[in-house]
């Protein structure tokens, strides 16, 4: 794919970014390195390669789920000042 000098300003006015037209002869180049790689890219034959979550073949290691604290309800709700079916009120903070 090849940009031309149209699709750069059409490119920075979507963007609303100024670009002078020396400016626009630079960016020129580099889009057109990056648009060159990225073809070259495409033509990697990568049929038989497995899609990897990580460069480096590492696993996490997981520990067992158990709980280990114990509900605090029963032990917290007779120190409020007041309950509702179990549940904490509070005031009002949004109207």
């Amino acid at each position: 794919m090849s940009l031309n000098q149209a699709d750069l300003k059409k490119i920075a006015h979507l963007a609303r970014i100024n670009v002078s037209e020396e400016e626009t002869k630079v960016l020129e180049e580099k889009l057109q390195g990056i648009m060159s790689l990225i073809d070259q890219m495409q033509n990697v034959d990568t049929d038989n390669v497995e899609p990897m979550s990580h460069a480096i073949e590492v696993s996490q290691p997981l520990r067992e789920d158990i709980i280990k604290e114990t509900d605090i309800r029963k032990d917290s709700l007779p120190l409020a000042s007041e309950v509702q079916d179990s549940l904490f009120v509070v005031p009002q903070v949004i109207e």
